[in-house]
């Protein structure tokens, strides 16, 4: 409840006790005792106003278990994200046997680079897990991260993904998709990997994925800050995870300006005065395909051909965007999605696909 308070007092400074009560749906006399003992957090005014302490000041922590994107989502809900505060300075701790999955390393590299184009201050606390540190500098973390970022207890002096680059099928480095000189080499390394640790069987339905998420990366994200795309194999989980992200408009943002003079009839369908209309026009791209912001039609039928494949293998496509995330789950060829509206801000398209493998 700590959290809950700290997040409303940021968006409603000097509320009283009682209406922060309402607000979480519980008593005064539940959230004065907490507002008191919290002396270093919470502060009083001679009313009885309730204030932060340092508002300017945000922390997210994460848990001391697995985290992936939807654990990390859950700490960026509890403490709001920072891209939707005035707060100057943020804060990301990770405990003692924090292990960050790769889709959720992803988010946290993206939103702190936002962060700094913000010219906001971003630290990172490995004090007191330094294993997923060593981790972090084998897939390429620092290398991809803005050198204004303070790295706590101290940023790796050499980078062992450079030493160790292609080294091990089980992990592709983190690549750099910079729309102003492409490395197009990206798409073929992550299938040769996914291959080797799932079976040639993958082959081309996985090259044909990671070449169009790839693509849409290349040529429609508008970004100020590269995207990048990375690939790991959980040997334990039976499954592969590969990650492909940006921090650019996203594919609402693209599709959206053009939707009602090229697409007019899936226009009149969604009412984007509702968040409902994000996610179920993403659904419909990956669905229907041929919907494009290119003027070329031909372009929009490259998720559909991902939503394809990920039908054939039985694979997860979970599709971050800025204050979205759909999620579509294929079984036995058939689909199943869900979404989630009104999550904290972070900019871009992030999407993982993840393979279930045979052991």
């Amino acid at each position: 409840m700590i959290a809950d308070i700290e997040r409303f007092l940021r968006s409603n400074p000097g509320a009283m006790a009682k209406e922060i009560a309402r607000h979480l749906g519980t008593q005064k006399s539940v959230v004065n005792p907490l507002l008191y003992r919290h002396s270093a957090i919470f502060l009083p005014d001679g009313k009885s106003c309730w204030f932060l302490v340092n508002p300017e000041r945000m922390t997210i922590s994460l848990k001391n278990a697995w985290v992936d994107s939807a654990s990390f989502e859950e700490a960026l809900a509890v403490a709001g994200s920072p891209l939707d505060f005035d707060c100057s300075v943020v804060e990301f701790v990770v405990p003692k046997g924090c292990k960050i999955m790769i889709d959720a390393a992803a988010r946290i590299l993206a939103l702190c680079n936002q962060l700094v184009l913000l010219k906001k201050s971003v630290s990172i606390d490995f004090s007191a897990c330094k294993t997923t540190m060593t981790y972090f500098n084998r897939l390429g973390f620092f290398d991809h991260l803005d050198g204004q970022v303070n790295v706590l207890p101290d940023r790796p002096k050499w980078s062992a993904a450079q030493v160790h680059h292609g080294n091990n099928d089980g992990v592709v480095e983190l690549a750099a998709i910079d729309h102003r000189l492409p490395d197009e080499t990206i798409p073929k390394r992550l299938k040769n990997s996914l291959v080797s640790c799932a079976g040639e069987r993958y082959s081309q339905s996985a090259f044909t994925v990671i070449s169009e998420l790839f693509g849409n990366v290349r040529d429609h994200a508008q970004s100020l800050i590269p995207g990048f795309a990375a690939l790991q194999h959980y040997p334990k989980g039976g499954k592969i995870q590969t990650v492909i992200s940006d921090s650019g408009i996203g594919i609402v943002g693209s599709l959206q300006p053009v939707l009602e003079q090229k697409y007019p009839g899936i226009f009149r369908q969604l009412d984007f005065s509702k968040p409902e209309a994000g996610p179920e026009l993403v659904l419909r791209v990956f669905e229907q395909g041929q919907i494009s912001s290119s003027s070329d039609d031909g372009r929009g039928l490259g998720l559909k051909r991902s939503g394809e494949v990920a039908a054939d293998y039985n694979a997860t496509i979970s599709i971050r965007q800025q204050n979205f995330e759909l999620t579509m789950v294929y079984s036995q060829g058939k689909l199943t999605s869900d979404y989630r509206v009104g999550i904290p801000t972070l900019h871009g398209t992030h999407i993982c696909f993840e393979f279930l493998i045979d052991s």
